[in-house]
C-alpha cells in the first residue's frame, strides 16, 4: 500500500470508531475507504467486517452481566443469528466482484435511508413494544415466531453487508423483548457479534481478507471508539447521525455514478 492509502484507511477507521461510539454507521467509511484503496468490493466488505468486529466484541463485553443473566433467553435468537449470518456470508462469497459492485449503490442507499429514519423507526417499534406489554403478548409463541423470522432475515442481510443491521434488529427485538431498552441493546450487540463473527470466519477461511488494511483500520477504529465516548458527552447523537446520513448520501451517489 502507498502512503496515501494508509492515511485514507487510518482516517476512515478513526471516523468509523467515532461515529459507531455515538450513533453507528461506521461501515460507510471503512467499506468506501477500502474500495478507494483499490481493494475489490467483496474483499473490502470482508475486510471492513474484520476491522470493526473487535469494537463490537468490546461492546458485548460491557453487557456481560445482562447476557450471562439471560443467556438461556437469548440462546435461540443467537442460534438464528448464527445461521442467518452464515447464509448471508455464503451468498456474498458466491457472487463475482462485478455482480456485487452493481449491488453496492443500492445497499448504501438502503443503509442511508435506515440511518435517516432510525429515530422514527426506533420510536415506532418502542410504541409497538409498549402496546404488546399492555396486551400481555410479549414473549408469546406468535411473537417469538414473528421475531425469529425477522431476526433470521436481518441476520442474512448482516452476514451479506451489514450497514444498518442494528436498526433493522430493533424490529425483531422489540417484538420478543418488549420495551426493556437495556435488554434490547444487549441482545442487539451480542447478536451483531455472532452474525459478524460467523461471517468473518467464513471470509477468513476463503482467504479474501486484506490483512494489512484490516489491521490499519482496526487500530484506528479502536482509537476512534475511545475518543467517541468523549465526543458523545459533548455532541448530540442527532448531529452525528446527520453527518453519517450526509456522507452516506454522497457515497451512494458516487457509487451509482461509477
Amino acid at each position: 500500500m502507498e502512503l496515501w492509502d494508509i492515511v485514507l484507511l487510518s482516517g476512515a477507521g478513526l471516523i468509523a470508531g467515532l461515529v459507531n461510539a455515538v450513533a453507528g454507521g461506521g461501515t460507510f467509511f471503512t467499506f468506501s475507504a477500502l474500495v478507494g484503496a483499490g481493494i475489490p468490493p467483496i474483499a473490502a466488505n470482508a475486510t471492513s467486517a474484520v476491522a470493526v468486529w473487535p469494537g463490537n466484541v468490546a461492546s458485548a463485553a460491557a453487557y456481560r452481566t445482562e447476557v450471562m443473566r439471560d443467556w438461556r433467553h437469548f440462546a435461540w435468537m443467537g442460534l438464528i443469528s448464527l445461521i442467518g449470518g452464515a447464509i448471508g456470508a455464503v451468498i456474498l462469497l458466491l457472487l463475482e466482484d462485478a455482480e456485487f459492485r452493481q449491488m453496492v449503490p443500492w445497499l448504501l442507499l438502503l443503509a442511508t435511508v435506515l440511518f435517516a429514519l432510525s429515530p422514527k423507526i426506533t420510536a415506532f417499534f418502542r410504541r409497538q413494544a409498549v402496546k404488546e406489554e399492555k396486551e400481555n403478548t410479549v414473549g408469546s409463541p406468535v411473537s417469538k415466531l414473528v421475531g425469529g423470522i425477522i431476526q433470521f432475515v436481518v441476520s442474512i442481510y448482516g452476514g451479506f453487508f451489514g450497514a444498518g443491521m442494528g436498526i433493522l434488529m430493533l424490529a425483531s427485538l422489540s417484538i420478543t423483548e418488549g420495551d426493556d431498552f437495556h435488554r434490547i441493546n444487549a441482545a442487539k450487540v451480542v447478536f451483531s457479534v455472532l452474525i459478524n463473527g460467523i461471517a468473518i470466519a467464513l471470509f477468513i477461511a476463503e482467504g479474501i481478507v486484506h490483512w494489512p488494511a484490516a489491521l490499519i483500520v482496526m487500530v484506528a477504529c479502536i482509537i476512534g471508539g475511545y475518543l467517541g465516548v468523549v465526543i458523545a458527552k459533548r455532541i448530540p447523537a442527532s448531529y452525528v447521525r446527520f453527518f453519517v446520513v450526509a456522507v452516506g448520501t454522497l457515497l451512494t451517489i458516487v457509487f451509482f455514478i461509477r
